[in-house]
């Protein structure tokens, strides 16, 4: 799948803008602590690297009671503790100020109620157009939801546009949406390209010709 000249650049958070490796196994080993659980095996991590938090509990705790302590103490814990422990991608913020307003930027991903915490202490909110997580559709990735909501906001056709995400919810989201999907950092995922880095975003915009106006 080819895109047309790009209009629009979406951007998955976890694992994209941000290694939240740390912040996420931290925030998840808590609960998992408070409810006497043992620590996130690699497994459970790249389940919950993947999907949101209300996936990623049901997944942990298939108990109903521990399940419904679990998310009471989420929202007791809250996750500003977290934010600091993830690390912003270094080239994140030259790229933003490339490509706008030249090219529209989104954020489309499966958080939550925690991304606008996010985005104000890393000081990401001017930097994008918009941003939609799995509050705001009736369903998360892997469905294409989120994608179709950024499209139809800014107007855009699927060719328009490229999906950078590093998952497999990330590549059956785009597959659905018709989006074109850059992999970042994931050889695996089946995509129009592969990156390892966000500042080889600008030559691919390069090679998909420039955005009419």
């Amino acid at each position: 799948m080819t895109p047309d000249p790009i209009k629009a650049v979406i951007f998955d958070c976890d694992g994209v803008m941000f290694d939240t490796t740390a912040a996420n196994s931290a925030y998840y080993n808590r609960i998992l602590k408070h409810l006497d659980r043992p620590r996130l095996t690699p497994e459970q991590f790249a389940y919950c690297h993947m999907h949101t938090v209300d996936n990623a509990l049901r997944y942990l705790f298939e108990d109903a009671d521990q399940l419904e302590t679990a998310r009471a103490y989420r929202h007791e814990m809250g996750y500003r503790d977290f934010i600091p422990m993830m690390t912003l991608e270094p080239h994140l913020k030259p790229l933003l100020r490339q490509l706008r307003p030249r090219i529209k930027t989104a954020v489309g991903t499966n958080r939550s109620d925690t991304m606008d915490a996010v985005m104000e202490v890393h000081g990401l909110v001017s930097g994008f157009d918009l941003v939609v997580t799995a509050s705001d559709v009736p369903a998360p990735k892997p469905a294409p939801d989120i994608l179709n909501h950024v499209l139809t906001t800014l107007q855009l056709n699927p060719a328009e546009t490229i999906y950078i995400g590093d998952s497999e919810v990330d590549e059956m989201a785009a597959d659905a949406a018709g989006i074109p999907l850059v992999a970042y950092r994931n050889r695996a995922l089946q995509a129009w390209r592969h990156i390892d880095s966000l500042d080889e975003i600008n030559g691919l915009l390069g090679s998909a010709g420039p955005a009419r106006g």
